[in-house]
């Protein structure tokens, strides 16, 4: 799929955004419930967040130029980062509000309606995570994977306010409303960590992970019958992009021809079994010691 075109499960989780804001809001309103007020201010940053991915997937989809020689995919890293620190500030936001309300207890009102409004909320979100979680999955938008794992967050969210105030409505124990909150909100802040760590290691140019490498090297062993060896292993995930560079050293009595021909192979095997792979490979012979003086290089 064409980058350009993710930018339409950008549009999904902003017209998501919008309508979870509105209805929680309702039941913000409705029941005065400090747990349904940090739900709707979670969903405020989601908007946000969206619109950040939307922004960044439009950048990342831009092809390769001058400045930019290996495109522009590691935009989707900022988006992803900023939905962590979002995450991550939408979370104080809720232990801030929640803090206050053990303080300063006040009794709820109109919880049925409030509950019915923001269980369909809920359902919104669930729906729309799902799709992007699997889009984001399937063509490496380490974005659309961050804009889904925030709309599940605000899931959990909102499953443990709709708890709470139905065990405060019935009990009338106004202090669980609060305490909820926090424990949601602790738990918002593990998924924060998450998206933040993963940008960072993004931006960092992290190697391939182990499985991918190991596609990489399995490849290698198909062509060492022939007499070929491979060193000098280097790789970097650029969110959906993954590039690879090695060294190809064949038998020094072959043609240039055959060893580009041989070249050629192997980088296609590696496209086919990696989408999104950019290989690049050097060729050298086997037999000469001035070949091995890099060897230094392999990870």
């Amino acid at each position: 799929m064409d980058r350009l075109s993710l930018t339409k499960y950008a549009w999904l989780s902003i017209a998501a955004a919008l309508s979870t804001i509105t209805l929680k809001t309702i039941a913000y309103v409705l029941t005065g419930s400090i747990g349904l007020l940090s739900d709707a201010v979670e969903s405020l940053v989601n908007l946000f967040a969206a619109v950040v991915t939307l922004m960044m997937l439009v950048i990342a989809a831009r092809p390769a130029d001058e400045q930019h020689n290996y495109g522009h995919s590691k935009a989707e890293y900022f988006a992803s980062f900023t939905e962590g620190a979002l995450i991550l500030v939408a979370s104080f936001g809720i232990l801030y509000s929640a803090i206050g309300r053990i303080l300063n207890p006040q009794p709820l009102a109109q919880v049925p309606l409030g509950i019915l409004v923001s269980i369909i909320a809920s359902l919104i979100n669930f729906v729309v995570a799902r799709v992007l979680l699997r889009v984001g999955k399937k063509y490496n938008s380490i974005s659309l994977e961050a804009d889904a794992h925030h709309l599940m967050t605000d899931v959990y969210t909102s499953l443990g306010v709709i708890v709470a105030v139905g065990i405060v409505a019935v009990s009338g124990w106004q202090l669980l409303d609060p305490i909820i909150a926090i424990l949601v909100a602790l738990n918002i802040l593990r998924t924060a960590y998450s998206l933040l760590s993963r940008s960072i290691y993004g931006l960092m140019d992290t190697a391939l992970s182990l499985e991918d490498q190991q596609t990489v090297l399995d490849i290698f062993d198909k062509y060492r019958p022939q007499g070929v060896q491979f060193h000098a292993l280097r790789t970097r995930q650029a969110a959906g992009r993954r590039f690879i560079s090695f060294h190809i050293l064949v038998p020094g009595r072959w043609s240039t021809h055959r060893s580009h021909h041989l070249a050629e192979e192997v980088e296609a095997d590696i496209r086919n079994a990696l989408s999104g792979a950019a290989v690049f490979t050097h060729l050298e012979p086997v037999d000469d010691p001035l070949s091995y003086q890099d060897i230094e290089i392999d990870r």
